[in-house]
């Protein structure tokens, strides 16, 4: 994970952007933010960071689709709440506790979107 100030606050600017939810997060502003996590993860030379890079390539590919696929999103962000949880126990110990955070949120709002969709 980023172990300068700057990737610490983007950390948290992460978890407060998506404590809002899903629809809380304009879209631009969700694909500026992966990207920049996506960049810096392939350019860390970190396979499991470079796993996650993979999955938001993948995520941002559904969010961009002209039709959203709610179940596709959902698995990609369980996917990557489980890859940041993962990526937590490697990470700085200043960074550990956000990453988790992340990790878990990810898995939440994956669960809402598999919930919205078996209600339909």
């Amino acid at each position: 994970m980023a172990t300068d100030s700057s990737g610490t606050d983007r950390l948290n600017e992460t978890v407060r952007a998506l404590q809002n939810g899903l629809t809380g997060l304009p879209l631009s502003a969700a694909m500026d933010n992966t990207e920049a996590w996506q960049q810096e993860f392939l350019q860390s030379g970190i396979p499991g960071l470079q796993d996650i890079a993979r999955e938001i390539g993948t995520l941002q590919s559904l969010l961009t689709a002209g039709k959203l696929n709610g179940a596709a999103i959902g698995s990609s962000l369980s996917l990557l709440g489980t890859q940041t949880n993962q990526a937590a126990f490697q990470a700085p110990a200043d960074q550990q506790a956000a990453l988790r955070s992340l990790g878990d949120l990810l898995l939440r709002l994956a669960s809402e979107l598999q919930t919205q969709k078996s209600k339909k």
